[in-house]
């Protein structure tokens, strides 16, 4: 498995591309490869993923973090697809592109474009789709 990261040495920063082997690891940077041997590694056991559980995904869109709803993307009754941008949330001076959980009907629309939000409050509620 490779993953590309960003790590920070003695205060400066470089992009590493990470490489799993058998006893360790290589580390790319710069174009140099290291290779990187922790004695006693054990990989983590993989965790089952939670969303693909036979419990069903809620269909509530909230911020965990207080923000400024920048614009809205979805109407009231639209059917939208599990992954399209419903709304556009401004929190700690970033945009975040705000997603459907699910795909279904929106049911509720609980903001506006210019409203200061709370953390953890339904800002979109949508309605699963009956065949999924």
């Amino acid at each position: 498995m490779v993953e590309n990261r960003k790590v920070i040495v003695d205060g400066e920063e470089y992009d590493v591309t990470i490489d799993r082997e058998k006893e360790g690891f290589i580390a790319t940077v710069r174009g140099r490869k290291f290779k990187i041997e922790i004695p006693d590694f054990q990989p983590q056991v993989a965790r089952k993923d939670r969303s693909s559980s036979k419990r069903s995904k809620g269909g509530t869109i909230s911020s965990n973090i207080p923000g400024k709803i920048i614009s809205i993307h979805v109407d009231m009754n639209e059917d939208v697809e599990e992954g399209q941008v419903c709304l556009i949330l401004e929190a700690m001076k970033m945009q975040n592109e705000i997603v459907a959980p699910i795909g279904g009907k929106v049911t509720q629309i609980n903001c506006s474009a210019g409203d200061s939000i709370e953390a953890n409050v339904p800002l979109i509620v949508i309605k699963a789709n009956e065949n999924d």
